[in-house]
């Protein structure tokens, strides 16, 4: 059994100033409101959820991205909403989010 029900990478990575990366898109800041909305929601600890940054996962052209293990499933967003969306239907009900799956 997996320490973690479910763990998601933040891709946080910087790259040089003229260079797409996810943290020209607030990636950072992103990451930190999803651990703090997981540990409102008392899921975010042993057993249960854990968010953590990750370096540059390469899809640099597709971010801000985001991967859910154990199932592998990649996504991208623009804002805080995107993410309640995902920890809202992917992490609490189990549901892909479709539009932002990549």
């Amino acid at each position: 059994m997996s320490f973690f029900r479910q763990h998601v990478f933040f891709c946080v990575n910087q790259r040089e100033a003229d260079e797409t990366c996810c943290a020209n898109h607030g990636a950072r800041r992103v990451r930190d409101y999803a651990k703090q909305r997981l540990k409102d929601l008392g899921i975010h600890r042993e057993g249960e959820v854990r968010i953590n940054m990750a370096g540059c996962m390469g899809r640099c052209e597709e971010g801000p991205v985001i991967v859910i293990y154990p199932e592998g499933i990649w996504y991208t967003y623009v804002d805080e909403e995107d993410v309640d969306e995902i920890i809202d239907e992917h992490i609490l009900k189990g549901r892909v989010v479709e539009r932002l799956r990549i």
